[in-house]
């Protein structure tokens, strides 16, 4: 049994609570605290961070909680408190840069076959501001479907959970202990931490660059993942290699 470490006991009752108050404040706890594409007129600087607090349902707040249970308690008695923290929060906000990178590129794309087609820039921005009114998707019949579908998926993205940070704290924990054994629920046989967390990593990379789920169809940021295990993967590299143990940050 892992004993749960303080600060990632805060963390474990700061997403709780915040799942609460979504509860209780419904789609105006999303429009305030979810993260949207900077474009979006509902973004808002602030979202930056409480994004990763937000959570979608129940077992999606249950899936990240227990992976923070589970590998942050280790991590932070291997970084302290001050390093795990750094780690945490840095990796979430990589899992954004590049979640928000692609989403621009994806916007950007479609955005100027608008401008190609002879659609311009304030009659773009209007359809925008009017399907925010009503809801209501609208499409030019000279633009193929799927790019109107790209720049309205881009726009009216939002971004919910820790995902990124915790897909961090994973990656550093294989760079930390990678030949320590693991367990799935369904497979009863070890496997090494390296292979596991590694086989999840190049299944999201997978999903992000073709699009195909191998579980049928989720609203799963795949990109976010990515993100936040590189730079898990990187700064836990780095310290391992310069020894961080000698300048442990408590």
């Amino acid at each position: 049994m892992v004993r749960i470490t303080e600060t990632v006991k805060i963390l474990l009752g700061i997403n709780i609570l915040m799942f609460v108050v979504t509860l209780m404040m419904g789609d105006m706890a999303y429009h305030w605290f979810a993260m949207h594409f900077p474009y979006n007129e509902r973004f808002q600087f602030w979202q930056i961070i409480t994004h990763m607090f937000m959570h979608g349902d129940e077992m999606h707040l249950l899936l990240n909680m227990f992976m923070l249970y589970m590998f942050g308690s280790v991590m932070e008695e291997t970084l302290g408190r001050s390093k795990f923290l750094f780690l945490y929060f840095s990796a979430g906000l990589g899992a954004l840069g590049l979640h928000v990178l692609f989403l621009y590129i994806g916007y950007q794309t479609s955005y100027q076959a608008f401008i190609d087609a002879g659609i311009t820039p304030e009659m773009i921005h209007e359809l925008l501001d009017r399907i925010t009114r009503t809801g209501q998707f609208q499409y030019f019949t000279n633009m193929p479907m799927e790019v109107s579908s790209s720049l309205y998926s881009s726009y009216f993205s939002s971004m919910v959970g820790a995902s990124g940070a915790v897909f961090g704290l994973l990656a550093a924990f294989a760079v930390m202990y990678p030949n320590m054994p693991l367990y799935l629920f369904f497979i009863p046989v070890p496997i090494k931490a390296k292979y596991l967390i590694g086989a999840y990593f190049v299944y999201s990379l997978y999903a992000a660059i073709s699009g195909n789920q191998l579980a049928g169809p989720a609203n799963i940021a795949h990109w976010a993942h990515i993100g936040g295990a590189i730079f898990g993967f990187i700064m836990m590299w780095y310290w391992k290699k310069n020894s961080f143990n000698d300048r442990r940050w408590y």
